[in-house]
């Protein structure tokens, strides 16, 4: 089988070729050739979102679960990422649902973190292990809650999760609680969804959920519209939003987003939604200027800034991702997740022994 073949395969997927991927498909070549970065064409459809390729590819017998240097398959980059058609399609291809990243993460932990609702409702009926503990000692309901900021996207996965069996009573490393950490958090709506403390009333909340999980945005967008809530419910806007960027309507989606980011007294999480949408576009440099706004409106808000360098470190800017990393370290340096994150960073640059020397300082300290 020859090399170049397969270096053309990787070369073309990375062009986004479709044709001349299709052409190499047919000809003697390794659908699962894997680079230096030990990175398959799989792979590097998925990292683009290129849906149609990496369809193509997984009919062609890619892996979904090779992984690459460092720990990561296909299938959990799309949840990491909250390319959700490609997780989805993932999970006709033999995914391996206890798989786990660098972080002993499976699917569901990363997607949980970083509030992507639809790839936790994909990964969680695919039957990825809701209770799963990673090597931080959380499980995908603690990381919604340590790194969610107890607005409606969060509420949403939180109460997904708990429907499905997660345990708010799960002990960390730290011997905390799902609700240890809200209530240190101050997120009351949080504590009341851990501690079931559901409203009588949310019947047509669940059965737009229902449309949104299966794949019926339309219908689920008409009952949003028709819905006697009253338009100032920031579940209802958020929904809206969300459903439109779900059908590729993202300038009506964006839109949405900023009138609830301006409405009342204004709604600071709606920055994230915003980001969020034009990440989903792959216009990076407008993601990462609106969580520079959110920063500069409240500095200590560590949400915005923590979820800036997630997006940062997807990017490949892991210098820049450092310094927040850094920034968040200065205001608390006991947070063994934060150094964590800047020691891959300085690992993926080269710095492993700078890494290696930060984690076990970290270890000594704490002992």
């Amino acid at each position: 089988m020859s090399r170049s073949k397969n270096e053309e395969l990787m070369n073309q997927t990375e062009l986004g070729n479709t044709s001349e991927v299709k052409r190499l498909l047919t000809d003697e070549v390794d659908v699962n050739f894997q680079d230096e970065r030990g990175r398959s064409p799989l792979m590097s459809a998925t990292q683009q979102n290129n849906i149609e390729l990496a369809k193509l590819l997984m009919e062609a017998g890619a892996d979904v679960n090779l992984r690459d240097n460092m720990m990561l398959t296909p299938f959990i980059c799309a949840a990491a990422n909250g390319f959700h058609e490609i997780l989805e399609a993932g999970t006709h291809y033999e995914a391996d649902v206890n798989l786990v990243n660098r972080f002993g993460g499976t699917a569901l932990l990363p997607s949980s973190e970083k509030g992507f609702l639809k790839a936790v409702d994909v990964a969680i009926k695919a039957g990825v292990p809701v209770n799963h503990i990673n090597d931080l000692g959380w499980t995908g309901l603690q990381e919604a809650v340590v790194l969610g900021d107890g607005g409606v996207l969060y509420s949403l996965i939180i109460k997904l999760l708990m429907a499905n069996g997660a345990d708010a009573t799960t002990k960390d490393h730290d011997d905390k609680t799902a609700i240890d950490w809200a209530t240190e958090k101050n997120q009351e709506t949080i504590l009341a969804l851990l501690n079931r403390e559901n409203k009588a009333d949310e019947e047509e909340l669940t059965a737009i959920m229902k449309l949104i999980s299966n794949n019926k945005y339309e219908e689920a967008l008409k009952e949003i519209d028709q819905s006697e809530n009253p338009t100032a419910d920031l579940t209802y806007n958020y929904l809206k939003g969300y459903t439109l960027t779900l059908l590729n309507r993202y300038d009506e989606g964006l839109a949405v987003f900023e009138e609830a980011l301006h409405s009342g007294t204004g709604n600071p999480e709606f920055y994230f939604y915003i980001a969020n949408a034009l990440r989903e576009q792959k216009k990076a440099d407008e993601a990462v200027a609106v969580y520079d706004e959110a920063i500069e409106q409240d500095p200590t808000n560590f949400f915005f800034r923590y979820h800036k360098s997630n997006y940062l470190r997807e990017l490949g800017r892991h210098e820049e991702a450092i310094k927040e990393m850094e920034h968040l370290l200065a205001n608390d340096p006991d947070r063994y997740d934060y150094l964590f994150h800047k020691a891959n960073s300085l690992r993926v640059l080269g710095q492993s022994a700078e890494a290696d020397r930060l984690l076990a300082e970290f270890k000594q300290n704490k002992k």
